[in-house]
């Protein structure tokens, strides 16, 4: 998975990850939201389940999009793609070799 891709799949890569790291922040908050709201469950529980459900939010959010470099976009781009981040239009302005590797 090394870093010899077209320069335009790498231009690519960085506009699309602005675009997928904010949907990911978005869903988060959402979850995060949902979780504080529930008030079927003490504020501690609440606390716990917020505080736990960040912390795996920040893996995620560090493996897919901190340190973006060619050598790492390959695999970035497949954790972005198996998060469901990109639409099929976003998807299809890779080059077919990026697009192929990504449905394998």
């Amino acid at each position: 998975m090394g870093g010899d891709f077209k320069e335009s799949d790498w231009k690519v890569f960085r506009e699309l990850r602005e675009t997928a790291l904010e949907r990911f922040c978005y869903r988060t908050l959402t979850e995060l939201e949902s979780v504080c709201k529930e008030n079927s469950k003490p504020g501690y529980e609440r606390y716990l389940a917020a505080y736990e459900l960040l912390q795996k939010r920040d893996k995620k959010v560090s493996h897919m999009f901190d340190a973006p470099r060619r050598s790492q976009m390959l695999w970035q781009l497949k954790l972005i793609y198996n998060e469901r981040l990109l639409e099929e239009t976003e998807l299809m302005r890779f080059s077919e070799e990026i697009q192929k590797l990504l449905a394998s």
